[in-house]
């Protein structure tokens, strides 16, 4: 026994979490000082995240040696996300009309406090336009995306890098290519080493954030909870899981085979903790890593399912609590920004509150001092809409690998039952 749990991450994780929880109510200081254990061991996986996608993505290109075909991927891409994400919002929204979260609640606006509120309302305000959103995408410098581990604009540095290699004499080509492809394996490496101190960033965060936010606050708004938690599991096992089924493969083994990595977030409310292990999972499948390269990066900015429910059940709960009717316009209206909302929320600090509070600002009828209501249970719900997330980009790659024939599913089939 001791020995399976020292070889197994997946165990070490899960006793790390329960050990959190636990030591989190019964030494709430103490418990408050670990906060920078969690917050060091995300550090730690950002600080690498960007030369790993720079490297699999230039890799992956100069591998698929077809410019045309990248484009025909990457167009069959931002479709599947348009398509999922509707479908998500949607969910989110039948939901909240059919099991009224926030009915009887009965909140009078005047009497909630704003103060914890403006960090959130202020970055909502500086997101800008969607011609602001498709600038940002462009680096100041080379380095600066880097820098800032901007995933998006690494990726259109890595775009252009890889096609620019298609084009320069193959003997050059050839050389960068094994430089980075040497780069890319210490990476993974040093990520390797990074991963195996996944106990401690989680037994940390947990830790920290069952006391800063206790039990009590968990009951106040457990029914929203614990149907946003039910939502996601449907929307997994039946729209995810009928995806796979299309692709051939079985949603229940595929999530046994990211346990490690689902672990890890249910711990630290963060897909960016498992980025490179899920790109090196997916090609283990035997999915090309041009697909995987393209696919997964774009989607931890486009393809947010887990935030993309919780948005629009959020808003619509906000909209019952407070007592105010939507009219079938406004309805309309918040599917139609979601839509847009959604898309780059990756990588800004409070990102689902923030986004909230710009979707808020959008339908003059809704108060957006009514994200207090969600601030106490923002870590609860943040837990599952983290791990939504990293399924909905992990079946989305199979998915349009599927579609392009870029998957081996005889490889895929036999990885997923342990064979390999």
């Amino acid at each position: 026994m001791w020995q399976k749990f020292k070889s197994s991450l997946f165990l070490q994780v899960i006793f790390a979490l329960i050990l959190g929880i636990i030591i989190g109510i019964s030494f709430h200081d103490f418990s408050l000082a670990l906060k920078p254990l969690g917050d060091g061991f995300i550090a730690l996986i950002k600080m690498l995240i960007a030369p790993i996608v720079f490297c699999v993505v230039v890799l992956g290109i100069y591998g698929a040696n077809d410019i045309k075909k990248m484009g025909k991927v990457g167009a069959k891409t931002i479709l599947y996300f348009e398509v999922v994400t509707s479908i998500a919002l949607i969910l989110g929204i039948v939901v909240a009309y059919v099991f009224k979260p926030g009915v009887g609640m009965n909140i009078d606006i005047t009497q909630l406090d704003a103060k914890d509120l403006n960090v959130y309302t202020e970055r909502a305000h500086s997101l800008g336009s969607g011609s602001d959103f498709l600038l940002h995408l462009i680096p100041k410098t080379f380095v600066d995306a880097f820098a800032r581990g901007d995933i998006l604009q690494v990726l259109l540095i890595a775009i252009l890098f890889g096609v620019a290699l298609l084009l320069i004499p193959k003997h050059f080509a050839e050389l960068i290519c094994k430089a980075i492809e040497a780069f890319s394996e210490v990476f993974f490496k040093m990520m390797a080493l990074i991963i195996r101190l996944a106990p401690i960033g989680v037994f940390g965060s947990v830790a920290y954030t069952t006391a800063k936010f206790g039990v009590d606050s968990l009951m106040q708004l457990g029914y929203l909870v614990l149907l946003f938690y039910v939502t996601c599991i449907l929307f997994v096992l039946i729209v995810l899981g009928g995806i796979l089924k299309i692709s051939g493969l079985n949603i229940f083994k595929f999530l046994n085979y990211f346990k490690a990595e689902l672990s890890i977030v249910l711990g630290t409310a963060s897909s960016d903790s498992v980025l490179p292990q899920i790109m090196k999972k997916l090609k283990n499948l035997g999915i090309k890593e041009s697909t995987v390269g393209l696919v997964i990066p774009t989607g931890y900015s486009f393809n947010l399912d887990g935030f993309s429910i919780y948005l629009t059940l959020g808003v619509i709960f906000i909209a019952q609590a407070c007592n105010i009717d939507l009219s079938m316009h406004d309805l309309l209206a918040i599917l139609l920004v979601s839509l847009v909302t959604s898309k780059g929320a990756h990588g800004i600090p409070g990102s689902a509150l923030v986004i909230l509070a710009a979707t808020l600002s959008v339908i003059p009828s809704l108060p957006t001092i009514g994200l207090v209501l969600l601030l106490s249970v923002d870590w609860f719900i943040g837990i599952v809409r983290a791990c939504t997330n990293l399924i909905g980009n992990c079946v989305a790659t199979v998915a349009i690998a599927h579609w392009e024939k870029d998957i081996d599913h005889a490889r895929a089939q036999d990885v997923l039952n342990q064979k390999v």
